[in-house]
């Protein structure tokens, strides 16, 4: 299947991307599997901008040198800091974090004032407008992904922000002026800095890889150094040789969530070459695409669309609890196969994707609560379980859930293993929560999951009190 794939990352024209009424043309046909393969393949695709809007991400960039290269060598104590996830929303304005070697000047509509600060820092040029550019450039490229996947018109249009926004409102989206690596920032000493074999110097990141909770990021910059992992593991270098009015986008976690899984996030890392004679650093534009923090990211729309949704994205997420959620990418990259959503061969009409259905296929059936509290408390125990095993350094092997109907009572089974291996105190019940009455699964997410009551509104009026009095009895 590899071997029908791209040659190279995919490049498509951003006018040929904006849907219009009627008949499917041809170049919007070709535009959306050219995108989608690509993201399939390397997690990321090239968009092409009118030569106009190329020439506003150009002056974009050279704004952004101007203003890092004005900031101070030693910015004051209270603007470094690392990303805090739970200020995923609020972030505005100038911060530095030392230990990427990174500064970032975030503009975010309804917080970030756009007259100079303090009548003295003038903030970098023209971020209105490329906010506007980059965010359209971003819906247009989400719409291309739902198409793709046979889903509704505009399907994420409730978790976005209003376009415009109403008053008062401050944006879920930001606009990040990025610099890394400038060499009047004292940043160098807590990266790692190697000499190629030409004499060049070369920054390492001390972070292998990063990846975005964004639905949709969109970057320009003004350097080569931006690689994305393909789905064959291999570090593929993305803006060698980009044009002035080209851009790199790629998805994000929230994406992956609201697709179930069939769209995989692109990891991604920064690596600045040729050091030795760079006075600015590597500038960057990097727009990202969110959900707003009040709404859920639940996979309604790709059950209604008919695909398979897995165990562990029926339950709705909280757009905020994702946000300050840790997502271990071991756990989300682990595939050894092609990418769950393929794409259709080149002679075909149709634009229906060759998806691969998953054999849990729900369709809009609505779970029940009593399966739904299993889930819940499932996922939970699971966490818990994993906090001890790392701690301990062990690796786990959770058996499913047909596997434990199997081999519940036997005493030689990856749980009873488990139980061993993490050194779980005897008297203390470890119990797969499907095997608990629905009233202990209650208490067990109440237990250990603080504030569970009050996020997950499950319906239990709906089961019938006499089946709930003999589980409980059971």
């Amino acid at each position: 299947m590899a071997g029908n794939g791209l040659p190279s990352l995919g490049r498509v024209k951003l006018t040929d991307l904006i849907p219009s009424e009627g008949i499917l043309s041809d170049s919007y046909k070709l535009s959306v599997s050219t995108l989608s393969q690509s993201f399939a393949q390397y997690s990321a695709a090239i968009i092409q901008f009118p030569a106009s809007d190329g020439a506003l991400l150009r002056s974009g960039l050279d704004s952004a040198r101007l203003y890092f290269q004005q900031k101070a060598a030693y910015p004051p104590e209270e603007l470094i800091h690392t990303n805090d996830s739970r200020e995923w929303c609020k972030t505005s304005g100038y911060y530095a974090d030392p230990q990427l070697w990174q500064e970032t000047y975030d503009y975010r509509p309804g917080l970030t004032p756009t007259d100079p600060i303090n009548g003295l820092e003038f903030p970098p040029g023209g971020l209105p407008d490329i906010f506007g550019l980059l965010g359209k450039a971003a819906r247009d490229v989400l719409d291309a992904i739902s198409y793709y996947l046979n889903l509704r018109s505009s399907p994420f249009t409730e978790i976005l922000d209003n376009v415009p926004l109403r008053s008062r409102e401050i944006s879920s989206s930001v606009l990040s002026v990025c610099c890394h690596a400038r060499p009047s920032f004292p940043g160098a000493q807590h990266n790692n800095l190697t000499t190629q074999d030409d004499g060049q110097l070369i920054m390492v990141p001390d972070h292998e890889h990063q990846v975005d909770k964004s639905l949709i990021s969109v970057v320009k910059s003004d350097k080569a150094g931006f690689h994305v992992r393909d789905f064959q593991g291999r570090w593929i270098l993305l803006d060698g040789d980009l044009g002035p009015q080209e851009a790199v986008v790629y998805p994000g976690l929230a994406l992956y969530q609201a697709t179930a899984g069939y769209v995989n996030p692109a990891l991604h890392r920064t690596e600045i070459n040729n050091m030795s004679g760079n006075i600015y650093g590597k500038c960057s534009l990097v727009f990202k695409l969110m959900p707003k923090s009040m709404t859920s990211l639940s996979c309604s729309e790709m059950r209604a669309a008919g695909h398979g949704v897995e165990a562990q994205f029926q339950l709705p997420i909280p757009v905020d609890d994702f946000m300050q959620r840790s997502h271990p990418t071991d756990q989300l990259f682990n595939r050894n196969t092609f990418p769950s959503f393929g794409y259709p061969p080149a002679h075909e009409g149709s634009m229906k994707p060759l998806m691969r259905r998953r054999k849990n296929n729900t369709r809009c059936k609505p779970l029940p609560p009593s399966k739904r509290l299993r889930l819940e408390a499932q996922r939970v125990l699971k966490e818990r379980v994993q906090e001890i095993a790392d701690k301990k350094g062990i690796k786990l092997r959770f058996c499913n859930l047909k596997e434990c109907e199997n081999h519940i009572h036997a005493l030689d089974s990856p749980c009873a293993n488990i139980r061993m291996e993490i050194g779980w105190p005897h008297g203390v019940p470890f119990v797969h929560p499907h095997d608990l009455p629905n009233k202990a699964k209650i208490g067990f997410l109440e237990a250990y999951e603080p504030g569970w009551t009050a996020t997950h509104d499950m319906d239990l009026s709906l089961m019938e009190p006499a089946q709930t009095s003999q589980q409980y009895c059971n």
